[in-house]
């Protein structure tokens, strides 16, 4: 999607930007994710992103999985964008682009507030540790060489 590959990186967060990272992939996700939007039309009224950008973008979200094609009228032949369940589980990631950007890049108070539906109480997203709960200092965090790490990436 970026007309640029990241072959040279080992990274998962490399090859999710290979799927979302442009402006406009994460703003599409957004609005079919929180504004229910499904439709091209709908996509295009909201952004108004160009449509040759907002065709690739979708096809390209089709094509990785993260959203379906449906056709919704024979007559004119037109068809709805579908998240998968790939493309629903971005939400979190969402929640907290979104919280970071309220902290550092929006004046005031945030524009957009997420709830739980069941309930109306706020979500918001958190990094946890599996043993010690909470962890609110970025510095407590450290990247490890994970299994999917290939042998001759690993230095000896």
């Amino acid at each position: 999607m970026l007309g640029k590959t990241y072959d040279s990186q080992v990274c998962s967060i490399a090859r999710a930007l290979e799927l979302i990272g442009e402006r406009w992939s994460l703003l599409i996700v957004r609005d079919a994710v929180f504004g229910g939007a499904t439709r091209y039309s709908d996509f295009q009224r909201n952004l108004g992103v160009a449509t040759n950008i907002l065709k690739s973008r979708l096809d390209g979200f089709v094509e990785a999985g993260l959203m379906r094609r449906h056709r919704y009228s024979e007559q004119p032949e037109l068809y709805e964008y579908l998240l998968t369940d790939k493309g629903r589980a971005l939400a979190p990631a969402l929640v907290a682009l979104s919280e970071w950007g309220d902290r550092w890049a929006t004046e005031g108070e945030p524009p957009i507030l997420y709830t739980h539906s069941v309930c109306g109480t706020g979500v918001s997203q958190r990094t946890v540790c599996a043993h010690c709960g909470q962890v609110d200092d970025a510095a407590e965090i450290q990247a490890v060489i994970g299994p999917g790490m290939p042998a001759e990436r690993i230095k000896a």
